[in-house]
């Protein structure tokens, strides 16, 4: 059995213990979204102490400045040395301010833009800001677009519309918090439009719940969504599996 980690900030954690305890579980693979300039050169010393450890470039949008410019010049210029999986942890958060969202949509729209250049795909992070997003990846889907939902905890129709504009949906621990309702959304999508993620070190799954998440975690979400699909753990760790390489790891 093999699984993917497709988000984990794991250059935030405790190395190497998490990676053995990742590996012990049947995690072969971690994908690392980056967050900031500053975030950059950890991510990029973990990559290359650890080849199980892929990373992406981006700028999360709650770190997005006013003035963005020279964050996105620094996202390009890594960009062009090459060596990274996606474009991520990029997209719209309007949780906590709001005041910043055309700043944070156009920075969205010119990450999207280098996905497209580069020929890469894309994780993407949407928090109170569904419509916002939706409306720039149907302005921005030129047939060429893929990527993931990160950390989706949206309704049946708001899962429809990203499937039909070619993303997956990215399963964590929210699954497996009964009061969420993820189950009953998650159980009505196709196994093949879904991967699975930690979001380490947050959103630790039932029974870790308020304590820090690390990627070995990962089974238990896969567990879950086992359970809720109705299907073999292996069949899960299979179909997951394939659809992240199929997405991250697939010649362009």
């Amino acid at each position: 059995m093999k699984f993917i980690d497709t988000h984990a900030h794991i250059y935030d954690l405790t190395l190497p213990l998490v990676v053995e305890n990742a590996q012990r579980n049947d995690i072969q693979k971690i994908y690392m979204p980056n967050i900031e300039e500053e975030t950059i050169e950890r991510m990029m010393d973990v990559a290359g102490d650890y080849p199980c450890c892929l990373p992406m470039m981006g700028i999360h949008p709650c770190h997005i400045r006013k003035d963005f410019t020279k964050q996105l010049y620094i996202v390009e210029e890594w960009l062009d040395k090459g060596g990274f999986i996606a474009v991520g942890e990029i997209g719209i958060d309007l949780y906590h301010d709001t005041a910043l969202l055309e700043a944070q949509q156009e920075a969205f729209s010119i990450q999207l833009s280098l996905a497209k250049r580069y020929h890469l795909p894309v994780s993407i992070h949407c928090r109170n800001a569904f419509k916002e997003v939706i409306n720039l990846l149907e302005i921005e889907q030129d047939g060429s677009l893929k990527g993931v939902i990160h950390c989706f905890t949206g309704d049946l129709r708001e899962a429809e519309k990203c499937i039909a504009l070619d993303f997956s949906l990215g399963v964590g621990g929210i699954i497996t918090i009964p009061k969420s309702g993820l189950a009953e959304t998650i159980s009505a999508i196709d196994l093949k439009h879904l991967v699975l993620e930690t979001d380490s070190p947050y959103l630790a799954p039932s029974p870790f719940r308020g304590k820090r998440n690390e990627p070995s975690y990962l089974r238990y979400i896969a567990e879950a969504l086992a359970t809720i699909k109705e299907v073999s753990l292996t069949e899960v760790a299979s179909i997951t599996t394939q659809n992240a390489e199929a997405i991250f790891e697939a010649k362009r």
